[in-house]
């Protein structure tokens, strides 16, 4: 285990904090008018499902707990769970919904790969990858002038997200979308 800043706690993370291991659910960085920045992270027990929130300074130590990655499939959707293949050996896991979260499960396509995390050979969390490729389904029409400022239009992609994409774009188009913070990229080549 590893010791880290509290200012670098990142949604996903997995901490040994006070005597239990916790995953890290969100974490927002404050910079306060007066005073130091820090971290307001909420914390989900992974054992017994308690929620904590935690503030974190950035001289704040925080023992991250390591975990065994592997790349595995995203399969399909059953019920209330979700299932995914092993790369290596083809052993399927299946994990709650709540268990993965709904700001991860609304990126989630098939086929794709995923990093699950491990502890003891129990899961403990997943990793998507850093940006997904999505479709525009709906996009609002532009606004006369609007070209001239480097402002951007609603739109809706093909996985029922709601994103603002420049104003030149339209449905149909392809473009990348980060999974961190579920904002536009670029257009998809």
């Amino acid at each position: 285990m590893a010791k880290i800043n509290g200012n670098t706690i990142k949604p996903g993370m997995v901490l040994q904090h006070e005597n239990g291991l916790w995953v890290c659910v969100k974490a927002a960085h404050v910079k306060p008018g007066k005073g130091g920045a820090f971290a307001q992270v909420e914390l989900k027990n992974l054992i017994d499902g308690r929620k904590l929130n935690e503030r974190f300074r950035s001289d704040d130590k925080v023992e991250r707990v390591t975990l065994e990655q592997r790349d595995n499939t995203y399969l399909y959707a059953e019920g209330d769970m979700l299932v995914f293949m092993d790369k290596e050996n083809y052993e399927q896991i299946s994990l709650h919904k709540d268990f993965v979260g709904e700001d991860q499960i609304r990126f989630l396509q098939d086929g794709m790969t995923v990093v699950v995390e491990f502890h003891e050979e129990r899961p403990i969390g997943i990793e998507l990858p850093e940006q997904v490729v999505l479709t525009i389904v709906e996009a609002d029409a532009v606004v006369n002038g609007q070209t001239a400022s480097s402002s951007y239009k609603p739109a809706k992609a093909d996985n029922g997200m709601r994103i603002l994409i420049p104003p030149y774009m339209e449905a149909g188009e392809r473009v990348l979308v980060s999974t961190e913070t579920g904002e536009y990229v670029r257009r998809a080549d």
